[in-house]
């Protein structure tokens, strides 16, 4: 017994010595430092805030350990994993595949989804059939992807193989770079190509390039697994409680739903949807002096007409009201569609207002609804970006040429409100234009006298104002 105290001191001395937990030097600190990128999979600035799969699975984490998330954007894709091996962050949330050359430089957490590799090419184009049918033709992929290192093995078998890796795009530039015909074929995951497609409907699968593959969180190779322990807990509890499921529908259980809708279609709604709600779009137009089939218009692309329709982030009924600025402007009901109706006319009035007044109608409209769609931050860095460019930063037409370069590195990284989701905005705007040439030519056809009908074309060009 007389060595007891011996033997008590050395372990007390063991225990000074031993470094403090990361997770504890975290809580004390107050803040979770995680590496992430711009994409509409995991991270960006939207109309009402940041936003994102990633961004919301990280903010829950970071309230479950008691701290404040910290977000980092480094500047390429390709320095995410390097950064993180080198203990630069505290993780890295960024739609990252699980593969085996990147386990030896990082540790992966669980997997909470599930993605392939897909080979994407322009509808109107010749579809490839194999990975050696894009021989010849243009094939761009995001330098430091899961993309790469498939086609680096894949190379292996097919020596003739080529392509460009790219360290100063993402996977969405590259989609929408195929969209323009500016290159033939690009990799990217499934997720992303669904979510694009809902704005660029001539991307197609030619194939899935892989198996499905799991994404994860990456941590450094360390000692102190207790950080990596939590962040594992915290996927088993939101895996059990339903959370995980939540927040993947909210991202993409509606992509379906949100696809390209053909103007057929359109016409189909107008005589099956619009009759009952025609009354309330004309009361409404005469509170706020809108055309009422400018207001069926963006009812339409909000909601297709359909009283009960839900989003992800909660908004609802014909006009998508959120529940905060329903209150704003005294609407008890967002499911009533005629308060729905007339809550949205308000709103579209509101949005106006925060257009300077010097810009005339209808490119007051449209940036206006621009703004609305993308959040006027936003827009206002398109107009500043506009101006550089030597364009007229009061003229959508100008303004829609400057939009999708907000998602553009090269120009949104001098810009206050940074990265944007700018293409989005531009085919919002774009469709109630359409729909709403359609509306008018239909009702023009129903008013005329039936001998002096002429047929006229379905639409005008969208681009036309």
């Amino acid at each position: 017994m007389r060595f007891a105290p011996l033997v008590l001191l050395l372990l007390l001395l063991a225990a000074c010595g031993r470094p403090t937990p990361l997770l504890d030097l975290i809580q004390e600190e107050g803040e979770l430092v995680v590496l992430t990128r711009n994409s509409p999979t995991t991270y960006y600035e939207g109309p009402e805030g940041f936003a994102g799969l990633e961004y919301e699975l990280v903010q829950l984490f970071a309230e479950e350990l008691g701290v404040k998330a910290r977000f980092i954007v480094p500047d390429s894709f390709a320095e995410i994993l390097p950064k993180i091996s080198r203990k630069e962050a505290h993780l890295a949330a960024a739609g990252l595949t699980v593969t085996q050359s990147r386990e030896s430089m990082v540790r992966f957490g669980s997997s909470y989804q599930e993605i392939t590799q897909q080979l994407i090419y322009l509808r109107g184009t010749n579809r490839p059939r194999h990975i050696t049918d894009t021989i010849g033709g243009t094939l761009e992929i995001v330098a430091g992807s899961s993309h790469e290192e498939e086609l680096i093995r894949l190379k292996e078998k097919y020596p003739d193989l080529e392509w460009e890796a790219r360290d100063d795009v993402e996977s969405e530039e590259l989609l929408y770079l195929l969209r323009e015909q500016v290159i033939d074929y690009t990799i990217a995951d499934s997720n992303e190509v669904a979510l694009n497609q809902r704005y660029y409907p001539r991307l197609k699968v030619a194939f899935d390039l892989t198996a499905p593959q799991r994404l994860a969180w990456a941590f450094p190779h360390s000692w102190d697994s207790s950080l990596y322990d939590a962040a594992l807990a915290f996927f088993r509890k939101i895996r059990k409680n339903g959370t995980l499921d939540q927040l993947l529908e909210r991202y993409y259980g509606y992509v379906e739903r949100l696809n390209f809708v053909d103007k057929r279609t359109f016409k189909r709604h107008v005589a099956s949807r619009l009759p009952p709600l025609i009354s309330f779009f004309k009361k409404a137009a005469e509170e706020t002096g809108m055309d009422w089939r400018l207001l069926a218009a963006i009812g339409y692309q909000e909601s297709h007409w359909n009283p009960k329709a839900k989003s992800p982030t909660g908004v609802r009924g014909i006009m998508m009201l959120t529940q905060a600025t329903a209150k704003q402007l005294g609407i008890k009901s967002r499911m009533d569609p005629e308060q729905s109706i007339l809550g949205g006319a308000r709103y579209v009035r509101m949005m106006e207002k925060k257009i300077p007044e010097r810009i005339k109608e209808p490119d007051r409209l449209w940036l206006a609804l621009a703004g609305y769609n993308v959040g006027f931050g936003h827009l206002e860095d398109a107009r500043i970006l506009t101006q550089r460019r030597g364009g007229d930063p009061d003229k959508w037409a100008d303004v829609k040429q400057s939009l999708p370069l907000l998602s553009r590195k090269k120009y949104y990284k001098d810009l206050r409100h940074g990265y944007a989701r700018g293409r989005e905005p531009v085919a919002y705007v774009d469709s109630i234009r359409s729909y709403y040439d359609i509306l008018v030519w239909l009702d023009d056809e129903k008013n005329k006298e039936p001998e002096t009908q002429e047929p006229l074309p379905l639409t005008k060009a969208p681009a036309a104002l």
